[in-house]
């Protein structure tokens, strides 16, 4: 696969399709981007290309830990660099979860880039704050203060980093201990401020101030909640909201955890509504 140096971290990357705008598209947690292959061949096949990146500290790009803003927003930064290497001033860009946080955070630092929005598993209230902030930064704080970078390069994720990127170990286990703690506190707090908001990482203001067209397609667990994707919905002056992709279930019945197989046989229907999506976005252009 290609390989981009994107502000000094190496993003590894695909672009699926020959020809027609540009989609850029990222999977939930910090997955790689494998699971979107299949959807985004379904969607190149109507007329569009699909870039698909591992961003930085997932998949086979380099872990980078640092900096004094969200780790969401490293990722959009980054996502708008590639863009650039890829010769592209402006595309869609869409995900599900995390993928659909990044980008969020791109609509709002990079509207001038962005043609549009694809949005699917939004993630939104206090109990996916609380249990997500533990997710992906908590639980590395721990290790960190018990077992050294030591314990972090063995976790689940960064032993599969390293698989993955061999010089990713060489990396983590010469990263000082205390910076570590200190990079995964400020993400930490950065997401923990979320708590409050509509959606993990935007304002009611910044959503309202979202001009493009967004296609949102709602969740059914307790972390990606309909209710989620009908707030954001509502606040976004273009959004248009799909519910019954997967499931219907009442707000006291969510599923503990997202059912990965109902989204895969999903999927057919999801590539349906983004590239319907797609086609009314540029038709309005």
């Amino acid at each position: 696969m290609p390989e981009a140096n994107i502000q000094g971290v190496h993003i590894n990357y695909e672009i699926i399709g020959d020809g027609g705008p540009l989609v850029a598209l990222t999977p939930g947690s910090r997955r790689p981007y494998d699971e979107l292959v299949d959807l985004s061949k379904a969607i190149a096949a109507h007329g569009y290309r699909v870039l698909l990146h591992d961003r930085r500290n997932c998949g086979r790009s380099d872990v980078v830990f640092g900096g004094s803003e969200s780790e969401y927003a490293l990722w959009a930064d980054d996502l708008r660099a590639l863009a650039n290497y890829v010769g592209e001033e402006k595309l869609y860009v869409g995900g599900s979860s995390s993928g659909a946080r990044l980008a969020i955070l791109f609509a709002i630092r990079h509207p001038e880039a962005l043609s549009g929005l694809l949005l699917w598993r939004v993630t939104g209230g206090r109990h996916a704050v609380d249990r997500l902030s533990r997710n992906y930064y908590g639980q590395y704080i721990e290790l960190a203060k018990e077992g050294g970078m030591e314990a972090v390069a063995e976790s689940e994720h960064f032993a599969e980093l390293i698989a993955a990127r061999p010089p990713n170990r060489d990396y983590i286990l010469g990263m000082d201990v205390d910076a570590f703690i200190e990079a995964m506190e400020i993400w930490r707090e950065a997401f923990l401020k979320s708590a409050s908001l509509p959606i993990v990482g935007a304002t009611e203001e910044q959503l309202g101030a979202i001009s493009c067209p967004v296609c949102l397609v709602a969740g059914n667990d307790v972390v990606h909640t309909p209710e989620t994707a009908r707030k954001a919905a509502s606040l976004l002056p273009n959004g248009e909201l799909h519910e019954g992709v997967v499931r219907l279930l009442p707000e006291d019945q969510l599923l503990q955890n997202w059912d990965v197989q109902e989204w895969r046989d999903a999927e057919p229907r999801l590539a349906e509504i983004l590239t319907a999506f797609l086609k009314k976005a540029e038709s309005s252009r």
